[in-house]
């Protein structure tokens, strides 16, 4: 007997799918970077990446991961010895303390146990007990724990002591609510294979004008990642020009559908997963959970590493295990740009298979059921 055709659905928190239309705006004729034309391109996919952050501040387009944007927010902010503040709870709220580090900056970590969140309260006691600190670093969506921060009641700390604020949301942009202007937030740092439904390979980050003041004074050297040449050139240096391309496609989709609507249309899909997810027994790994992703704790009994390597490997549905000491302890399926219900639908489905065949009792169709009843009652 033959083996049925397998498809491949990709359910990780980044890459996420690409829509068919952005992989051909991307198969388009090279230009040169230096002519009217593609800097028409440019102009217009900036000012639509704007719209999505919700700003009018400077906004840059980095040929990297969200990572070189992390580190450009460093390296012209902080010059070294001088203090921060970094919210450490997860890998990602670790490579801001990291970077901080590498820039010889002095670190003050406010650490919480992964799957935990901080609160404007800790920040507030932090900004306190250290006045001359220089800026606040945090994450919007830690994506190892599936966590949401409330970066607005941040900022309102941040804000009446003075100091500035700096926000990773690589991977909470678009699906979480984030309002850069409205929040008073100073540097907020994005990339391109999250939400934005594009490929790897770009770096987004912006700038407040209490934000530039610090870079004028910051003494780090730096040369590629000079905020300074972006703001006298936006492309300083060659530029991804098919991803922008595809980046300029992306924005006016995302705009077509206005951003309070892409809001929404995350809240449901995570609303549906974790539906799902209580049906099947299952417990949630994080105590606030966002809406880029769903992270899960592996019920006892069950190998963490097969569960995930047999949905990719035998099922074709890739989500994405636990990172550091959380590594098959749990597990993460995401949400995140590109998805509709029946994204939902076949990942569940497939770890309800996958749990069953590793020696999880549970009912075929119980999670599946949980996530259409939710989608029955949004109307979707």
């Amino acid at each position: 007997m033959s083996k049925l055709v397998k498809k491949n659905y990709l359910l990780a928190p980044g890459p996420t799918p690409v829509p068919i239309d952005l992989l051909l705006e991307g198969a388009r004729d090279t230009i040169h970077h230096r002519t009217p034309q593609f800097k028409k391109i440019m102009d217009e996919a900036i000012e639509g990446t704007k719209y999505v952050f919700q700003t009018t501040n400077d906004l840059f387009l980095l040929s990297s991961s969200g990572t070189g944007a992390m580190e450009m927010a460093v390296a012209n902010l902080v010059s070294p010895g001088e203090k921060v503040i970094v919210v450490v709870g997860g890998k990602f709220g670790e490579r801001w303390e990291k970077i901080c580090k590498v820039y010889g900056a002095q670190v003050v970590p406010i650490k919480i146990e992964y799957g935990d969140y901080a609160t404007p309260e800790m920040i507030d006691d932090a900004l306190q007990a250290n006045p001359d600190t220089v800026a606040v670093f945090t994450t919007l969506s830690e994506t190892s724990t599936g966590t949401v921060m409330d970066i607005e009641g941040f900022s309102k700390v941040v804000k009446k002591h003075g100091k500035l604020i700096v926000v990773d949301a690589i991977s909470g942009l678009i699906a979480q609510p984030l309002k850069t202007d409205e929040w008073n937030l100073d540097v907020v740092v994005a990339g391109s294979q999250k939400g934005f439904m594009l490929p790897p390979g770009l770096g987004f980050i912006t700038f407040s004008e209490d934000a530039w003041k610090k870079v004028e004074t910051t003494t780090t050297p730096r040369f590629y990642f000079d905020a300074r040449a972006y703001k006298k050139n936006p492309a300083p240096y060659t530029p991804a020009v098919n991803l922008i391309y595809q980046l300029k496609k992306a924005v006016e989709m995302l705009k077509e559908e206005g951003m309070e609507n892409v809001w929404e249309r995350h809240r449901i899909l995570a609303d549906a997963t974790r539906a799902a997810i209580k049906a099947l027994g299952l417990e949630f790994f994080s105590k606030n959970p966002g809406n880029v992703l769903t992270a899960v704790r592996v019920p006892e009994g069950v190998d963490g590493l097969k569960l995930v390597s047999i949905m990719r490997d035998e099922y074709g549905v890739t989500i994405a295990g636990g990172q550091g000491d959380m590594k098959g302890k749990i597990f993460r399926v995401a949400h995140l740009g590109y998805m509709s219900k029946f994204d939902v639908i076949i990942a569940v489905s497939a770890l309800e298979m996958v749990l069953r065949k590793l020696g999880y009792n549970i009912e075929y169709g119980s999670g599946v059921k949980a996530a259409e009843e939710i989608f029955e009652k949004e109307g979707v």
